[in-house]
């Protein structure tokens, strides 16, 4: 007799999707107004302790966790099966849908599974249980199209970022900032580099990840940005979700990320289109901050966004930005030619030169890196307003690395022309820093905050040479900057029409006097 457990797989409750969470509600948006920042320690909100899971309090351990009891070499071995299956039966059926290619896996996994079972039965009298069954397909569903032993982290509403350097030294930073160690996703770092391979060779753009390539940079399908190495001492492997999308200057005030006398600098800044740098060190928070100025612009304004891979998302908050244009660069597929590129690839600089008949009036240039500075200065001359963002260990250094940048474009580019060029579309450096604070709290080792340390305003030098730098907000260690010198005239005046406290500023330097050597 035919079991009806596998006459029809699909429809089986191991394979009908689970209720899920929609995550954390935050809380409700207050206006901020200003207030004296006096040079004190300011409590974050975003404050992450290097604990065991088990020393957090309850609401902040992640919900989700890898499935106990599974036999992970046996999932490998499931998914290897399933996988040959699979890609047999996809080239029967070439221009398979993706949700096609998973129906159609789900039923495969279901036929390896009623088959191993059917073996395990006749040879020592044993099956598994219904429970049992759920738990290894649902596994090896996630082995074959998901992100296998990675993915029940990345199913958890409460995980920012997924650190992993080695398959047993995993750490997941949650959305309130808290760093927490999780269980292994592999059992061994060979299983990790073998697992990464097989991500690689079935991604949109199917790449090698190999000795000879060891680095992999991926979109996931939720948007998360997966990036990878196997030349470092251990499998490195980062997943930023960026899951905090919607963002606004008063939150982040709200978080302690930056005064309001900031807040409503900056704010008064996009609204009369002054262009801007946010620099800062990796998971500083360059991005958040961003996305906090670009609610500021217009909801009608026209959005031009240019990124190596899609961190910003402006694009998918139609509510707060109505008219997106979204570039991504494409690394292009195939063998390289005579110029050092693959069939298909599409990188910044042309895509800067397309926009221009995009009628754009903001243009947001996702990072600054190297000779793409010419393409940040490009959109800043053709629109005002625009923003960017780079690393950097402070606000002062930011100016000396974009001049770097520029200057390895070849040797017709002189320090002298990079730096007015520079000084010409620039308006300000907004500086981020994160800071890792000790504490007494029982059971922790520290917590990490980060914070705008420094704004600097940026005009041309004396002779239009070089390039002349004051600081309107200047660091202040342990906390966010403080208000410092005013401006330059000219910007000061359309700060002001914008909506600029000048009153609140001066009050705010006045209570944080520079201390005398």
């Amino acid at each position: 007799m035919t079991d009806p457990v596998f006459d029809e797989p699909a429809r089986l409750p191991l394979f009908t999707a689970g209720s899920g969470t929609n995550g954390h509600t935050r809380p409700g948006r207050v206006r901020s107004t200003f207030r004296l920042a006096p040079v004190t320690e300011q409590p974050s909100a975003h404050e992450a302790f290097l604990v065991p899971a088990e020393g957090l309090p309850v609401g902040l351990r992640p919900i989700a966790r890898p499935p106990s009891g599974l036999d992970w070499a046996e999932v490998a071995r499931f998914r290897r099966d399933a996988s040959a299956a699979l890609t047999e039966a996809i080239g029967k059926q070439p221009g398979m849908a993706k949700a096609e290619q998973e129906e159609l896996g789900r039923s495969i996994i279901a036929s390896v599974l009623a088959t191993d079972d059917a073996v395990s039965v006749a040879e020592r009298g044993q099956a598994r249980t219904l429970p049992e069954t759920r738990g290894l397909a649902d596994a090896v569903f996630d082995a074959l199209f998901r992100l296998g032993r990675l993915q029940p982290l990345l199913d958890d509403p409460a995980v920012e970022n997924v650190i992993v350097t080695g398959y047993d030294r995993v750490v997941v930073e949650l959305a309130d900032g808290s760093l927490v160690e999780a269980e292994p996703v592999a059992d061994s770092d060979e299983e990790l580099l073998d697992f990464l391979s097989f991500l690689a060779s079935r991604a949109e753009n199917p790449r090698p990840f190999s000795p000879s390539q060891p680095s992999l940079h991926l979109r996931l399908e939720d948007g998360s940005r997966l990036a990878a190495a196997r030349d470092t001492a251990r499998p490195s492997v980062v997943i930023r979700r960026h899951r905090v999308r919607r963002v606004t200057l008063d939150e982040l005030v709200e978080w302690g990320t930056l005064s309001p006398t900031m807040a409503n600098l900056l704010a008064a800044a996009v609204r009369s289109r002054h262009s801007m740098v946010v620099s800062g060190g990796q998971g500083d928070g360059k991005t958040t901050l961003v996305r906090a100025l670009c609610a500021e612009i217009d909801p009608w304004e026209t959005i031009g966004t240019f990124e190596t891979e899609y961190e910003l998302f402006l694009h998918e908050l139609p509510e707060q930005h109505r008219i997106v244009h979204a570039w991504e660069e494409r690394p292009g597929s195939g063998e390289r030619t005579g110029d050092g590129r693959s069939p298909g690839e599409r990188r910044t600089p042309e895509q800067v030169i397309d926009s221009f008949r995009f009628t754009l009036s903001r243009q947001i240039l996702g990072e600054i890196r190297g000779p793409e500075v010419w393409s940040m200065i490009k959109l800043m001359e053709s629109g005002a307003g625009s923003l960017s963002t780079t690393h950097a260990a402070n606000a002062y250094a930011t100016m000396r690395k974009l001049i770097t940048c520029a200057m390895e474009s070849g040797p017709h580019v002189t320090m002298e022309l990079a730096a007015s060029k520079l000084a010409d579309t620039i308006d300000f450096v907004v500086q981020m820093r994160c800071e890792i604070v000790r504490n007494t709290r029982p059971g922790t080792v520290g917590r990490k905050v980060r914070r705008v340390s420094e704004i600097l305003a940026v005009e041309t030098g004396e002779d239009n040479k070089r390039y002349s730098l004051t600081s309107v907000f200047r660091s202040v260690k342990g906390q966010y900057g403080v208000a410092d010198t005013p401006p330059p005239q000219p910007v000061l005046e359309a700060l002001i029409e914008n909506g600029f406290d000048y009153a609140g500023f001066l009050a705010e330097a006045e209570a944080n006097p520079r201390r005398q050597p």
